[in-house]
């Protein structure tokens, strides 16, 4: 079981990735917060997450050649910690970083996370910055220049040292301070870079969470890019909160298939406080910090089918559309409570057959004794699906939790007309 289980049951919330990339601001995430507040907070969304460089002054500025730009204007302290950009989160100058922007979420009855990289900014090594809690170490002793990210040119890794893990200390203490409920850690979980020789972020992962042990504040701990892997399961479990199991996930039915394969790998390591995370939810609008704002690709039976899996399977639940245009129908994908009832802390998903066409989940609570069995038609063709399960013996009644229609078990099976990429998905009994 994962240390002091932060995060009893899957995390649940919005990040800013999907949309904005990485040109959020201070004034949208307020925006999203309202919104996430006022129609999705009563139905257990609750984290805000500012995602990937925060702390740019020129994010965006150069997106026809760049998504990170090298070497860029980034915003640091003294010790050569990072600081939100002050053009683009006016309520952090004078030093008061996201302790201001924290507070308004949390005044909302919402939890409050950011996106940071692995490691120690390369800005901070070249100004050879002393390290916080220190007497002498400086940034460029600590800083790992051949532990670098593949996509990502803003930082060097961090070496597992006395010194190394004091600065990952004062990087938690400051978030702790700032009122940070949840970390989105990038470039740890897998790394496109380092395959057979020594990756650091192993070490990293360690660093971090012993560094959130001492913080004094209940802080998740998120692993990403994927996919992670499975032979080091039991590691991020120990030592993290969610991990991706897939590289970025977006709107194409292929990656959505593929999603089958890999919660099936990881379904025996989903539990309390540990959680391998099926990646964003991306829906409604996407796009505009990318140069190209636009609906999502998914068909609404493919939306549904993304929804149904990770709910089944349990995996953290993260939106990724801009929460202030959503409509009415993608709105019901998030406040679907029947579904949402597989996420509670006493369920467990289990993929009872899989083929290239079909598969078939079953999620039970060992409390109540509720039991829900999801029909996924992979195929292109609209097709008649069944199953027949030990629970089954005798005839049952039937609740589709999106039609919200009744039927019954015949002769002890579940069947169902399923439309191409889509899911019938029964509450049983």
């Amino acid at each position: 079981m994962n240390k002091d289980c932060f995060a009893v049951t899957p995390p649940m919330g919005w990040n800013s990735y999907d949309y904005y990339d990485t040109t959020v601001n201070e004034e949208q995430i307020r925006a999203n917060a309202d919104y996430m507040a006022a129609h999705l907070k009563e139905f257990g969304w609750e984290y805000v997450v500012v995602d990937i460089e925060w702390y740019s002054n020129d994010a965006g500025a150069k997106r026809d050649r760049f998504q990170y730009i090298p070497f860029g204007d980034v915003e640091m302290d003294e010790y050569g910690r990072l600081q939100p950009a002050p053009g683009r989160f006016p309520s952090s100058a004078g030093g008061k970083g996201f302790a201001p922007l924290a507070a308004y979420v949390h005044s909302l009855g919402l939890k409050f996370g950011i996106h940071i990289m692995r490691g120690i900014p390369r800005k901070a090594a070249h100004e050879n910055c002393p390290v916080f809690g220190t007497t002498a170490a400086t940034a460029a002793e600590i800083a790992d220049p051949s532990s670098i990210c593949i996509w990502n040119p803003d930082m060097y890794g961090v070496v597992d040292s006395e010194a190394g893990q004091a600065y990952y200390d004062s990087l938690l203490s400051m978030y702790a301070a700032w009122g940070v409920d949840y970390i989105k850690c990038d470039d740890i979980c897998d790394s496109r870079l380092y395959r057979e020789e020594h990756f650091s972020g192993w070490e990293e992962t360690r660093m971090l969470h012993r560094a959130i042990a001492k913080c004094g504040r209940p802080i998740v701990l998120s692993l990403s890019p994927g996919p992670a892997h499975i032979d080091r399961a039991w590691e991020y479990c120990r030592y993290a909160n969610m991990w991706r199991i897939t590289d970025d996930f977006w709107d194409d039915w292929n990656l959505l298939k593929a999603m089958f394969v890999r919660c099936e790998m990881w379904q025996d390591h989903v539990r309390e406080g540990c959680f391998p995370d099926c990646d964003m939810l991306p829906v409604g609008m996407l796009g505009k910090g990318f140069g190209q704002e636009r609906a999502t690709n998914f068909s609404r039976e493919e939306q549904k089918t993304m929804m149904t899996l990770w709910c089944m399977f349990r995996s953290p639940l993260m939106i990724g559309a801009e929460l202030t245009l959503l409509d009415e129908w993608t709105l019901s994908l998030f406040t679907n409570r029947d579904l949402l009832d597989c996420m509670g802390e006493n369920s467990r998903g289990t993929q009872i057959m899989r083929t290239e066409k079909q598969a078939v989940w079953k999620n039970e609570d060992a409390v109540s004794g509720r039991l829900c069995v999801a029909l996924f038609n992979l195929s292109d063709e609209d097709a008649p699906l069944s199953v027949t399960l030990e629970e089954l013996k005798e005839e049952k009644m039937l609740y589709e939790l999106w039609t919200k229609e009744e039927s019954r078990t015949v002769s002890g099976r579940i069947e169902a007309s399923v439309p191409a990429h889509g899911v019938r998905v029964y509450r049983v009994g």
